[in-house]
């Protein structure tokens, strides 16, 4: 199957570079988010040999996470950006030869053949700034600030203001490695499946392994022994305490990972989200691991539960930006006007749960943002709440570093934490008891 975007087509299946332009084309292009173009059947990536969906994820990502530091090189070649040439057929050039060590009459040869053989001008341009990059582009990204050239304008400065440049500096940096792979087990044996996943365990008593693969093929998938979860995104439930027993409610629950970790907690869960094709997923992932939750479908600012809970987690719509490792179209999929819509409707949420609380009862609110309007900010309106009362977070019993926990008491990781063992997502939470 060819796959159709702005690159003429030529006869015979996708090749491996035009799937790769193609998503990277509906990520800048057309703002599509990265893992919506891999499952579009119309980006072609689905067609592709086994061997070949890895490295087009690996250039697309590759592409994504460095497009500062390839758009600074392009532009020492290339002033004025003739019309009608895509900038993705250079982009991955330059990703090839500057960041993945490709041979450069590979990395030129394929650019140029992702325009089709009569279009002889862009063919000819590409040529030749591609090879400008293969001879001095190491020494252009040599000269570069890395942290400040990948990361748009909107984010960096939000960083710097409210973490200081140094942290800020640190965050971007860790966005340019892959995030390995977290695994959450069903059962307490870590140590077998340790070795048959060839993962480490970690403090918190998961597991982690470095990425690569197709997840389902692994060991213990189908048969529902664990699933994954970032370490950092484990964390809020642990927030709650003890939760066995207690009828829980999960709010903006899917895709799951902590309706599933309540679950093994023993707690009663109901599972409520919005989305339906978001509920199929969790729905999947309870079915393997053996699980029946109560799960519903509801806008969580109108739903209206029989009776109340004894505790709430509400992992609110948020930027993510958190987890940009994983993510790295996020940048420029969001701006500074999703922070401030975002940060509205998770007051109104965080109020409208608060109503379904039992007195005496505690209320986790969580974010993977690493903005401050979503998190830290936050925290005026969620002690406004009556009788709310703040629940400090531990951060040894959390195996975490004491700068882990704000001032606060509230939660807050960083992806350059634990950058000894690959990071983690970043994300804020907090404990509320109502009183």
């Amino acid at each position: 199957m060819s796959a159709p975007s702005a690159f003429p087509t030529v006869p015979g299946p996708a090749s491996a570079r035009r799937v790769a332009a193609n998503l990277v084309d509906m990520v800048l292009g057309k703002g599509r988010a990265l893992d919506d173009a891999l499952a579009d059947p119309k980006s072609g990536f689905r067609d592709l040999p086994d061997r070949d969906r890895g490295y087009v994820r690996r250039l697309v990502a590759t592409t994504l996470r460095r497009r500062g530091q390839i758009d600074g090189v392009l532009r020492k070649f290339l002033t004025l950006w003739p019309k009608g040439l895509p900038r993705e057929a250079m982009r991955l050039g330059a990703a090839e030869l500057l960041f993945l060590d490709a041979p450069a009459h590979a990395a030129v040869g394929e650019a140029v053949n992702l325009m089709h053989p009569e279009q002889k001008k862009p063919r000819g341009l590409i040529n030749a700034v591609l090879r400008k990059v293969a001879t001095e582009g190491a020494a252009i990204v040599a000269e570069q600030d890395v942290a400040r050239a990948n990361t748009p304008d909107w984010l960096w400065q939000s960083w710097v203001n409210f973490y200081g440049e140094d942290i800020a500096r640190d965050i971007a940096m860790a966005h340019l490695q892959e995030a390995p792979l977290d695994i959450s087990l069903k059962g307490d044996d870590a140590a077998i499946w340790a070795e048959k996943l060839a993962a480490e365990i970690l403090p918190t008593g998961g597991l982690r392994r470095m990425a690569g693969g197709a997840v389902e093929s692994l060991p213990g998938f189908e048969d529902g022994a664990w699933w994954v979860q970032d370490v950092a995104a484990s964390l809020p439930v642990k927030l709650l305490g003890n939760v066995k027993g207690q009828r829980v409610a999960d709010l903006c629950a899917a895709p799951g990972g902590k309706t599933i970790q309540l679950t093994v907690a023993g707690a009663s869960v109901m599972a409520v989200d919005r989305s339906d094709p978001r509920l199929k997923r969790l729905k999947e992932n309870l079915k393997r691991l053996g699980f029946k939750v109560d799960v519903r479908t509801a806008e969580i600012e109108q739903w209206q539960p029989d009776e109340s809970f004894d505790a709430i987690l509400l992992d609110a719509p948020c930027t993510a930006t958190g987890t940009i490792r994983r993510h790295p179209d996020l940048p420029y999929l969001k701006d500074e006007t999703d922070v401030a819509k975002l940060a509205d409707l998770q007051r109104r949420l965080a109020q409208k749960s608060w109503t379904l609380l039992k007195d005496g009862g505690r209320m986790v609110y969580c974010v993977c943002s690493l903005q401050p309007e979503e998190a830290e900010y936050q925290i005026r309106h969620l002690l406004a709440l009556p009788g709310a009362q703040i629940v400090p977070a531990d951060a040894g019993r959390l195996h975490l570093p004491s700068e882990a926990v704000t001032h606060e008491g509230a939660l807050r990781t960083l992806p350059s934490m634990w950058s000894g063992r690959g990071g983690m997502d970043g994300f804020f939470a907090v404990c509320l008891q109502k009183n």
